[in-house]
């Protein structure tokens, strides 16, 4: 079910910082901050984690002119256990805290719940986003990193990134909140962490097709459709499931993967880039900077996130995953 957005909340500013490798990022000139340290001087990942959510957040209200008794509500999340290092920030930011769990689709779930609170009223800012720490969160769904094990070509690098948007009532001059599609639970029995991108491939089309359906219309319509992380096989095989759809091959040039694009063609990264933090840097920094310098007049951002725990990946489950969009414009 699309969510048409009758107030069209704004997207008034966003905030990204970003580890050591991500400077290798083709999109690093587009965040706010790149840290030499893994752990911001912390002791450890997960406090580490924390402050760079904050740090996100400071840049964002920062750049809009606000402070943190100014926002009403705080709406986001990480893939830690209990998404600890987001609810630390949320005690240090001491704003109203929503947390979300939408995995690597967090980005855009924690946009819409800021949209629908803007709409009825209910809210003048919020803050919404998402991230991710490499060590953090490789050390819980896949092997321990100080083994140093070797991945295979289609396993994907988890991005060390905050990223969060402030999201307010219409303004002209800033990306709008147009429609959202909240996707389905979609399951097709893929069980292979170092596979996500096969995974999610399936419900990033499931979300992007009833997305075009309802809001009638075409990818052409757009200029750019942005995926969150699939990497370039995911990529590679949504491409496929449009095709098979329909879609004309040259449209699929207007479709594009920030897990695939993010640390380029360097291959010691496998098929590219994951992690909640990895759409939520492309999100907030690229797009609404390209927004507002009048390169896209409407964009479908749409996040992917599997939604497995190390329990249920020990336990020999398969991963559902599932994929959210948000239509945006900008006049």
């Amino acid at each position: 079910m699309v969510i048409v957005f009758q107030s069209k909340p704004s997207l008034l500013a966003g905030g990204v910082v970003a580890g050591p490798l991500e400077k290798r990022s083709i999109f690093s000139r587009y965040f706010d901050a790149t840290y030499d340290d893994e752990r911001w001087e912390m002791k450890t990942n997960e406090q580490g984690h924390r402050k760079m959510v904050e740090e996100a957040c400071e840049f964002a209200m920062k750049k809009a002119g606000v402070k943190n008794p100014d926002i009403d509500y705080f709406v986001g999340g990480d893939l830690v256990n209990q998404m600890t290092p987001t609810n630390f920030a949320a005690r240090d930011l001491a704003i109203p805290f929503i947390g979300l769990f939408s995995a690597c689709a967090t980005s855009v779930s924690s946009v819409i719940v800021a949209s629908l609170l803007t709409e009825v009223g209910a809210a003048n800012f919020s803050l919404a986003g998402a991230s991710s720490q490499h060590n953090a969160v490789e050390r819980q769904f896949r092997y321990p990193v100080d083994y140093g094990s070797q991945k295979p070509q289609t396993a994907q690098w988890t991005v060390t990134a905050a990223g969060y948007a402030l999201i307010g009532k219409h303004h002209e001059e800033y990306p709008s909140i147009e429609a959202a599609t909240v996707g389905k639970s979609i399951d097709y029995g893929m069980d292979d962490p170092f596979h996500m991108g096969a995974a999610m491939a399936p419900a990033a089309f499931q979300t992007i097709q009833s997305h075009l359906e309802q809001r009638n219309q075409k990818i052409y319509n757009y200029d750019l459709i942005l995926t969150g992380d699939l990497g370039q096989l995911g990529l590679k095989l949504l491409k496929g499931m449009l095709v098979e759809s329909g879609v004309k091959n040259e449209e699929l040039t207007l479709l594009r993967d920030a897990g695939a694009e993010f640390y380029g063609q360097d291959e010691s990264f496998q098929s590219g880039a994951s992690g909640a933090g990895c759409s939520a840097a492309i999100f907030f920094s690229y797009v609404i900077q390209q927004m507002r310098a009048g390169t896209y007049k409407r964009v479908l951002l749409v996040a992917t996130g599997a939604l497995l725990s190390p329990l249920s990946f020990q336990q020999g489950e398969t991963i559902p995953c599932t994929a959210h969009a948000i239509e945006i414009t900008m006049k």
